[in-house]
């Protein structure tokens, strides 16, 4: 890539922003990593467009990038609290609360953007490429109250000897810090398209693009599932001619 700045036609440096919707992907047979949904999250950073010719370009980028997702409702618990019986390995007890996964990357795609229309006119555009993801935070945020249950439909609830009362609601309010558990490397495949409108030498730039996670982010898959990370990205941003 060090050859492309002399061939290239124009270069532009830009920055953008814009919001996430990502979202794990587990394994349905894996209790803790089955069952999320999307959340909200930011991403933005700087990007480089180096023009190939008239209409091809590669495009590179450095994006803070937030990852994750959220489970609600009657789930397994994955740390469950002291004194109480073991369970049979491969078993749970489930409650009812809340919980976020936040993950934040450094991604950095490289894609290549072919450009529709002619040159200092409004362009539609389509891009696509693979990312590399370096783990920057990673962490559960817990919230809620709950009895404890035997089974993930909470129809089994347990009780407490000798005269079988339900257990009190245990508080699940929790932020914990997970980053030991989750891969420092991500690597994905991303694309999209969007929008060029020239302003001079520069132009304004609207983006919509998806991403998928190839590798499972956990390190112990056996214990704590296989979830790859996913996503759909909406920006806006703004580059400048420097070339």
């Amino acid at each position: 890539m060090a050859v492309l700045p002399t061939q290239a036609q124009e270069i532009h440096v830009g920055v953008k922003g814009g919001v996430s919707i990502p979202q794990l992907s587990g394994s349905d047979d894996n209790e803790l990593s089955r069952d999320y949904k999307s959340r909200l999250a930011p991403n933005f950073g700087a990007f480089v467009d180096i023009a190939l010719n008239e209409r091809l370009s590669f495009q590179t980028e450095a994006n803070y990038a937030g990852q994750g997702g959220k489970r609600l409702g009657i789930q397994p618990i994955s740390q469950p609290p002291a004194n109480l019986p073991p369970l049979p390995a491969g078993s749970y007890y489930y409650a009812n609360f809340d919980n976020v996964a936040k993950l934040t990357y450094l991604e950095v795609p490289a894609m290549l953007k072919y450009k529709f229309g002619k040159k200092d006119t409004k362009r539609v555009f389509v891009n696509g490429g693979v990312y590399y993801g370096r783990l920057l935070s990673a962490e559960t945020e817990t919230s809620g109250s709950s009895t404890l249950y035997f089974d993930r439909d909470g129809k089994i609830p347990f009780l407490l000897p000798p005269n079988g009362t339900p257990l009190p609601p245990i508080p699940f309010d929790a932020v914990t810090d997970v980053k030991n558990d989750i891969r420092n490397n991500n690597f994905g495949l991303t694309g999209g398209g969007g929008l060029e409108i020239p302003h001079g030498k520069n132009y304004v730039v609207f983006d919509a693009r998806i991403s998928y996670g190839l590798i499972s982010i956990q390190r112990d898959t056996v214990r704590n599932g296989d979830s790859k990370t996913g996503g759909f990205v909406i920006s806006v941003g703004y580059a400048f001619g420097v070339k």
